[in-house]
């Protein structure tokens, strides 16, 4: 059997050598609660705060408007219960997508049982929202608008700088889900009218367990976890120092590297697409004409052909992809980005597969794939 090859830099990344590297210390050596007076505190301290300097000042924030969290979850929890919370006597309104992450779209689920209204904006064909339908869903009550940057599943941005410069206008706060768009595109928490931002490390080869909230300054928040004064009273726990210094890390690399994975990642894609073209296989891209993909991401579907069948087969044959179905007691859920997209009875949300490439993938691997894949699609076809 082949190498296995992993296209599924969506779902996690495998951590950098050099941010394991850098994390080392700060396990064995350097163990001391950031919280302690003493000097074994004072250290850890002291890298924290360096830490949060240099990951601010990748988008353009002050040190002071970052709240490190468990991860992406965590931080769009934060934000949109935070917000709410905060906010509630002044209206009850919160205006997000049909395409958001789990984790705002369960978060708001909740937030309907606590009396909140939420607006779920449509898509079109190609997974972007029209900011005139924003703009029409704004009321006198209308607190937050939550849009990510870059879908996770298809890869679509949304148009948020023309959104930011919308609610510039008003007293209504934006956030962001930022997670898959993190270190794949540049990013200006200013530049984009953005009041908060969530982002997690485990998808740019930091490590899994910590993420972070951006929140502007004169932001309100109500804390959503009780016990000590960390992060400013706005998330309770001890730091995750060695969390924090390999997410510190990985901008770092992602900071100096990003045209170059860009190019890269882009080249993949362009690769893989003519293989499917020439091996004359029917496959379709599933937000081709998107005005801005991120570049990772390439979501295909492969018409005649069924989700659970080709994520099996690829696997077998060494493939690692996903496709944004949640496998639950050997039934396949439709993607609720694809039924946002084409429908729910679109033959799409049972043949879409996504690749996602990152650290560590080649074009020689790409195009292997790529050719398992055709003769897997030709067999199931």
């Amino acid at each position: 059997m082949q190498q296995p090859i992993y296209l599924d830099h969506a779902a996690t990344t495998p951590t950098h050598p050099l941010v394991v590297e850098e994390m080392i210390p700060y396990m064995v050596n350097v163990f001391g609660n950031p919280s302690s007076v003493h000097s074994f505190g004072r250290k850890s301290r002291h890298a924290v705060d360096e830490s949060r300097e240099i990951i601010a000042k990748s988008i353009n924030a002050k040190e002071s408007e970052i709240i490190f969290t468990s991860g992406g979850t965590e931080a769009d929890n934060l934000a949109l219960m935070g917000v709410a919370r905060a906010y509630k006597e002044k209206g009850n309104h919160i205006i997000t997508t049909a395409v958001e992450h789990h984790a705002v779209l369960h978060t708001c689920k909740y937030l309907e049982k606590e009396g909140f209204e939420i607006t779920y904006l449509p898509v079109n064909q190609y997974g972007e929202i029209d900011v005139e339908d924003l703009k029409k869903a704004i009321k006198d009550t209308t607190i937050l608008v939550s849009i990510m940057l870059g879908n996770n599943e298809v890869g679509t941005m949304q148009p948020i700088q023309a959104i930011g410069e919308l609610l510039a206008e008003t007293d209504i706060l934006f956030h962001s889900d930022a997670v898959q768009a993190f270190g794949s595109v540049e990013i200006d928490v200013n530049e984009l009218r953005l009041d908060l931002m969530s982002a997690s490390a485990h998808k740019i080869n930091g490590p899994k367990g910590i993420g972070l909230l951006y929140v502007r300054k004169g932001v309100k928040l109500v804390a959503q976890q009780y016990g000590g004064e960390q992060e400013r009273k706005r998330r309770a726990g001890t730091e995750n120092v060695p969390g924090i210094i390999g997410f510190k890390k990985a901008v770092q690399i992602v900071e100096n590297e990003r045209a170059k994975k860009i190019e890269s990642f882009l080249r993949f894609k362009e690769r893989m697409i003519t293989i499917f073209t020439e091996e004359g296989i029917a496959f379709a891209i599933n937000n081709k004409g998107a005005k801005e993909v991120l570049p990772q991401i390439l979501n295909v579907s492969f018409p005649g052909t069924n989700v659970e069948s080709l994520l099996v087969n690829f696997d077998l044959a060494g493939v690692a992809a996903s496709s944004g179905s949640a496998c639950t007691a050997g039934s396949i859920d439709p993607s609720h980005v694809l039924v946002a997209m084409f429908g729910q009875d679109a033959s799409k949300i049972h043949s879409s597969i996504r690749f996602s490439f990152g650290y560590g993938n080649t074009v020689e691997q790409v195009e292997e794939a790529a050719y398992d894949i055709t003769k897997i699609v030709k067999r199931l076809t």
